[in-house]
């Protein structure tokens, strides 16, 4: 690497100076509205919007001194190509003209070769913005004729079944849950993950609502709640029909609202009649006088708010539990009360013009695809391709921590075969096996505006620091690489700020009266959708569903991946018939359903966000890695001492697939036969991460992952 060179003093002089309107970039549902104080084109602090009814003035733990990231001295400042072996960060730098013209020619290379189809692009939200997010690059990979990729890490199982079951609506508006009188939160560290929606929760909470976390050990939100309901891992939906059942069973369904504004009643009451508490209590561990008391509070403490977090979905019967549980408001009426109902994504009432920013339409017929959780299987040729893979860019993703099965992600990026381009802002794990390093910019550095999943309001983003050295934004990189290609589509040509015109339907009734103009001005906007003091989308039926009804029957249905997580190509979709009821599907890995590897691997492994990383954000620097902690394992008193093992010993978590290393917290946090160990910790300062020891497998809808679906064995580590 090259002498680290300070990039405050690099900036021109003259620069812009002031406060900016700024939005969080990473990916998180809270969306917050920042303001950037700016001198002469450097970023000296950040701080929360105080005038934003949801950021109000506050920022977590992570994005307090974002300037630090921006100026960090491991930031990557110039194009790169690798003169080691590769994963042994040997970079040395190189012209922005030399690094395209290598990735152009390389891959023209294959194309002749291969195919296009040879070419894989690979992204997440690292990025949130709807310019340079999760689809920026979509429009460019799909008019190169590249693989498609599904981009399966989050939610996307939640999405297929929340749309099932209740179609593209917002729900509840996370804001309305301060006239909740029972606020269930369900598999979500809101302290960790969602904090101002989970301050709007406490102040529910002084005015007298009960707070209910139902989560698989005692996280930071379980601990702030009234009630703490403790499952077994990946058995929430035998929870959730056993509430069904116990809701039917003591007469507190409101039936008016089931017979105008549902399908399928007296068929889920019939799957529902087995359900018992008392089934559900061998399942769970949850006793089932528990059971029926949760069930009864929720038909009757109206308004009743359920908050769904995404590890509901993360064991193999995660897409049937999320439909069950989004059947429990249409059952007890909750959805006729301002803060009664369920929220799962707000995402779904934004205008957002995904067509246009994906342009599927430039997709050659029949191009495959593939999922980023099975990355490792189809670059080590494990998954039978034809063409192989030869080529991948990253870009708003690390695979190598966040995705499952690390051991062959890293075993396929060692191929000398694989052309691997990287945009990134440090060189990650990932970062380290690339061919072909460009320095990406970073939020204060670039316009956008970022998409909510957390609640209902546009975000703008500001242009107002330099990039240090030669960074530039990421639909930077795909307008000069789409120049080089030739592709004279007018959309490659798009400044930021003519994507963002053209990216939102400024003309929906949810943006009437804003405009660009207006974001500038104002940096936020709440959409067009009731507010939260008024809003009750669902009172009256309406759902978005082809009836116009809460779907707890849905006949014919068959597994899909949301659109926007394919780059909204609707080719190859998994098709697999579905259930056309909600029930409980077991994990695949248990020792109901495998007795003989449970023998091998007896504990369940839940892993978590971290509470000071942001995904795999924050992981490399030492301010966040010593509120973080060094990589841990929680084990219970009770499974630590029939290991022999005390607290503050280093440990090795194994199975078939891999193992790492951390260090041992002995806590009643967690329950007998349950070890929790939290996401994001980089491996090349770690001995391995979690993410080793996880399976791609898929669950059972929208290809999601299977997180919290995994059986491990602990032992001391040496």
């Amino acid at each position: 690497m090259n002498e680290i060179v300070d990039p405050k003093a690099l900036f021109e002089s003259g620069a812009a100076s002031g406060t900016f309107f700024g939005a969080c970039p990473h990916d998180c549902p809270d969306t917050c509205s920042m303001l950037f104080e700016v001198k002469d084109g450097a970023l000296l602090s950040v701080r929360g919007n105080p005038v934003h009814p949801m950021t109000r003035g506050g920022l977590c733990v992570k994005l307090k001194d974002y300037e630090k990231r921006h100026y960090h001295p491991d930031r990557l400042l110039y194009p790169m190509k690798r003169v080691g072996p590769k994963g042994s960060k040997q970079f040395e730098r190189i012209t922005w003209d030399e690094a395209l013209d290598t990735i152009v020619t390389r891959w023209k290379a294959i194309i002749d070769q291969h195919g296009p189809q040879a070419i894989v692009p690979y992204s997440y939200l690292g990025n949130q913005g709807l310019v340079h997010g999760l689809n920026g690059g979509d429009a460019f990979f799909n008019r190169l004729g590249a693989t498609v990729t599904e981009r399966t890490f989050c939610g996307e199982g939640s999405c297929t079944a929340w749309l099932l079951t209740v179609g593209p609506t917002a729900g509840l508006d996370p804001e309305s849950y301060i006239h909740s009188k029972y606020i269930v939160i369900w598999a979500c560290n809101s302290v960790s993950t969602n904090l101002h929606h989970w301050a709007i929760v406490k102040d529910a909470q002084k005015k007298g609502a009960k707070v209910v976390v139902i989560d698989a050990y005692a996280s930071r939100t379980a601990k702030g709640a009234d009630w703490h309901i403790c499952p077994k891992p990946g058995t929430d939906g035998a929870l959730a029909m056993a509430l069904i059942n116990s809701i039917i069973e003591q007469g507190l369904v409101d039936q008016d609202y089931v017979d105008s504004h549902t399908v399928g009643f007296e068929e889920l009451k019939e799957r529902a009649a087995a359900r018992t508490p008392e089934w559900a209590e061998g399942i769970t561990g949850v006793p089932a006088a528990d059971i029926r008391k949760l069930a009864y509070e929720m038909a009757t403490a109206q308004p009743v708010g359920i908050r769904m977090g995404v590890a509901l979905e993360r064991h193999f019967g995660g897409g049937q539990t999320i439909r069950a549980v989004t059947c429990i408001p249409a059952l007890t009426g909750a959805w006729r009360h301002v803060g009664g109902g369920v929220t799962q994504f707000p995402v779904w009432e934004h205008p957002y013009r995904f067509d246009v920013m994906c342009r599927p339409d430039l997709i050659p017929e029949g191009t495959r695809v593939i999922s980023n959780l099975q990355i490792g299987r189809a670059l080590t040729g494990e998954m039978p391709l034809d063409p192989p893979i030869m080529s991948m860019m990253c870009w708003n993703s690390n695979p190598v921590t966040q995705a499952p099965e690390t051991d062959k992600i890293v075993e396929g990026l060692m191929r000398e075969d694989l052309f691997m381009v990287s945009a990134e802002h440090f060189v990650s794990d990932t970062a380290s096996y690339a061919d072909i390093l460009l320095p990406a910019a970073m939020g204060a550095e670039m316009e956008d505006m970022i998409l909510s999943w957390g609640h209902l309001y546009l975000t703008y983003n500001t242009k107002c620091a330099e990039a240090p050295g030669e960074a530039i934004p990421n639909n930077e990189i795909f307008r000069r690489l789409a120049a080089r290609l030739g592709f004279e589509e007018e959309n490659f040509k798009w400044t930021d700020s003519e994507c963002l015109e053209h990216y939102v339907d400024w003309n929906a009734p949810a943006c009437e009266g804003y405009d660009l103009a207006y974001m500038r001005e104002h940096g936020f906007a709440r959409l067009k959708v009731g507010t939260p003091d008024d809003r009750a989308p669902h009172r009256e039926g309406n759902f978005p569903t082809p009836t116009g009804k809460c779907m707890l029957k849905v006949e014919g249905a068959t597994n899909f991946v949301a659109p926007p997580f394919r780059q909204m190509y609707e080719g190859f979709q998994p098709g697999e018939a579905l259930d056309p009821l909600p029930d409980y599907v077991g994990a695949c890995e248990s020792h109901t359903a495998d007795p003989e590897l449970a023998k091998r691997f007896p504990l369940n492994i839940v892993s978590p966000k971290s509470h000071y990383f942001l995904n795999s954000c924050y992981a490399n620097m030492e301010d966040k890695q010593k509120g973080q902690g060094e990589q841990f394992v929680m084990i219970s008193p009770q499974d630590a001492a029939a290991r022999g093992i005390i607290d503050g010993d280093r440990v090795q978590v194994a199975n078939g697939r891999g193992a790492f290393k951390g260090v041992a917290r002995v806590t009643e946090d967690v329950r007998h036969g349950v070890v929790v160990a939290t996401l994001g910790y980089w491996r090349q300062l770690n001995e391995g991460t979690v993410n080793s020891i996880s399976s791609a497998a898929f669950t059972d809808m929208g290809h999601a992952p299977s997180f919290s679906d995994n059986l491990v064995e602990v032992s001391h580590a040496n």
